[in-house]
């Protein structure tokens, strides 16, 4: 394990470049706010925390962010081992059901705690992924209520669905079906798993696919709602292939983004005739509401 406590922009910077730098099935990166003066190790407000499948080149990793961010940043970088222990049974002890709206995301253990007049959308704690914690999942998820107060999306679709929690939270809420589909097969079988837990097989059958490279899911100007929830490279190269889906007056809810990442992924949108319409930061991970077609709203 790798650790850095510094300032917000910096965290940011370090951030990507370790996405950029790492496959992501072999590290798993964090951001995120501390208390001043929590610990010992935390020197400024944000800690950057990376997690390594094997253990890495610690040489290598602090002439990397010398090379990048400064040697005074790769000095201050500090690494140590992570002990094993029953992942899954600490994260059933530790989460708590997610409400966002009517929307309830909960494990097994909490089905008793979702009321008569709320969503309860299921997903095991032992996928280890899209339990609803996470603050992209929770800020997409604050959107689509929002939407919803509003106007029931007819053609919804949810491009890298993961475990399927927006897209089963939009067809329980509707009662309809919505398209889905994932770049990995894993997800798909667990977003397959979880429509049948909660009860939505018939209105969830995600696919594996490449953004929307998919039969199932590849209709020019059809839906008037698509969930990303992924991360900014692929959200921006995607662009052009979510607009051509995109009907008219369509909404986007756009998330995995970092603060830095926000102003290129808008760059992008805007391209295809998008406009931001709100956003939102939780846990230092931005959500957009994107809409296409009319002017941009004044803010009040």
């Amino acid at each position: 394990m790798m650790r850095l406590g510094c300032d917000e922009q910096t965290a940011n910077s370090l951030s990507n470049l370790l996405l950029d730098m790492f496959d992501e099935d072999e590290t798993a990166i964090s951001m995120f706010e501390v208390e001043p003066n929590a610990a010992a190790w935390v020197s400024k407000d944000w800690m950057v925390e990376v997690y390594f499948h094997y253990a890495p080149d610690e040489a290598a990793l602090r002439t990397l962010v010398a090379d990048a961010l400064g040697a005074d940043i790769a000095a201050k970088l500090t690494f140590g081992s992570v002990e094993q222990k029953d992942w899954v049974a600490t994260a059933l002890e530790g989460l708590v059901p997610v409400r966002v709206g009517r929307f309830v995301v909960h494990g097994r253990h909490d089905r008793a705690t979702v009321r008569s007049h709320e969503i309860g959308l299921e997903i095991p704690a032992a996928l280890a992924f899209g339990t609803g914690h996470h603050g992209t999942t929770r800020g997409c998820l604050v959107m689509l209520d929002h939407i919803l107060k509003q106007r029931r999306p007819r053609h919804v679709l949810d491009v890298g669905t993961g475990t399927g929690v927006l897209a089963l939270a939009a067809a329980k809420h509707l009662h309809h079906f919505v398209s889905s589909g994932d770049i990995d097969p894993i997800s798909v079988e667990a977003a397959l798993g979880n429509a049948a837990l909660n009860g939505a097989k018939p209105w969830l059958k995600p696919v594996t696919a490449v953004g929307v490279r998919h039969p199932a899911l590849d209709r020019p100007r059809y839906y008037d709602l698509i969930f990303a929830n992924i991360l900014a490279r692929p959200l921006r190269l995607l662009a052009p292939s979510i607009a051509a889906v995109a009907g008219n007056g369509a909404e986007l809810i756009l998330s995995g983004l970092l603060a830095g990442d926000v102003a290129g992924v808008l760059s992008a949108y805007k391209a295809q005739g998008f406009y931001l319409k709100s956003h939102l930061m939780l846990e230092g991970w931005a959500t957009l509401l994107l809409a296409r077609g009319g002017a941009a709203q004044r803010p009040i």
